[in-house]
């Protein structure tokens, strides 16, 4: 495939090749848009002051976008950062005192803001906050909360891209001239160095009083088809006696068909929901994060899967993954400040 992203600037292209690898999912859905008249996404705005020149855009609440934009906001003046965020969403202590209300997302107007802080637009909240920037000639920042792959998103026009690497934004940027990049590193590997205690999981490719081996599933991933998903995870654990743990989006009907029948084989499924930052095993899986995660906190970490497309092998390369049966992946490089507090001032700097 090349290097680079395969749909580098369209997002409607983007979406229809998401929407093909999961065609099940996409045709309830349409069939349940036309059937039911379509609600209007309403979302939290936590405004401190109505003058507040700063919006974070919270677009999920799980851990890889509150360490992108969450924890940014402890290093944020909050007096003058206004955030918008699912229904619910519990704020950091120094957002608690903010004016609450629950608005439609179309409502948003905030006149006063300079800089946006997002983990991207490809979100009904991530496009609002983008479509706003766009109206105010405020700056866009996109925050990376992840791995790349050439599957991910585009990012928005002359949006000013958060990096994690150079070799991360040279990558999502190939083949643009409008936005700008500043790397600052990544706050999920940050966060999980901070747990490293100095010592190693026993592997169990090494023998020993072991750990067993936990594979990382990745079954919801739209990159690679979900047979040769499945088939790898089989091959790897029974060849290595590793324990599976899915994913959490590995709950719909063909993913527990695909969980019963690795327990049918002779593998064990783990489904104790155990933090990943506590699972003190040696790890294993395709291209999950979790591997860089574990490598940071000083756990044995490795990638496998049988015949790797180009654009895998290149990925394992950027992030310096180690295939397994090679020497473990090696902790990844930190900056010397912490990405958030960086974050915090370039966003910062840009509304000034």
């Amino acid at each position: 495939m090349g290097h680079g992203l395969r749909h580098p600037a369209d997002l409607v292209a983007w979406r229809r090749w998401q929407e093909s690898r999961h065609p099940v999912r996409h045709v309830v859905r349409t069939a349940r848009a036309r059937l039911s008249p379509p609600v209007e996404t309403r979302v939290d705005l936590l405004v401190a002051d109505e003058g507040a020149d700063l919006l974070v855009a919270v677009e999920a609440m799980h851990a890889s976008v509150d360490r992108a934009v969450v924890v940014p906001l402890g290093h944020l003046d909050a007096a003058r950062t206004t955030v918008v965020a699912p229904v619910g969403w519990q704020p950091p202590a120094a957002y608690s005192g903010h004016a609450r209300r629950t608005v439609p997302l179309g409502d948003l107007t905030l006149p006063a803001v300079r800089a946006v802080l997002a983990a991207g637009h490809r979100s009904e909240i991530g496009s609002t906050a983008y479509a706003l920037a766009e109206a105010l000639g405020a700056t866009f920042f996109v925050s990376q909360h992840g791995a790349l792959t050439p599957y991910a998103p585009p990012l928005p026009h002359a949006a000013r891209l958060l990096a994690w690497s150079e070799a991360d934004g040279a990558f999502w940027t190939t083949g643009r001239r409008d936005v700008e990049v500043e790397v600052v590193g990544s706050q999920l590997l940050w966060a999980a160095a901070g747990l490293v205690t100095g010592a190693r999981a026993p592997s169990s490719t090494t023998g020993g009083d072991a750990a067993p081996l936990t594979y990382l599933g990745q079954g919801h991933a739209a990159e690679i088809s979900r047979a040769r998903l499945a088939q790898a995870a089989l091959s790897t654990c029974r060849a290595h006696g590793a324990t599976y743990r899915p994913h959490p989006s590995e709950r719909d009907v063909t993913s527990r068909a695909v969980l019963a029948g690795y327990r049918r084989a002779g593998i064990t499924v783990d489904t104790s929901g155990v933090p990943l930052v506590d699972l003190e095993a040696p790890i294993v899986s395709v291209f999950s994060t979790g591997v860089l995660e574990a490598a940071a906190r000083g756990w044995e970490a490795w990638v496998e899967f049988p015949r790797p497309p180009a654009w895998l092998g290149e990925f394992w390369e950027r992030y310096a993954m180690h295939r397994l049966g090679s020497s473990p992946t090696p902790a990844p490089h930190l900056p010397d400040q912490e990405p958030a507090a960086r974050i915090a001032e370039i966003v910062t700097g840009a509304a000034s």
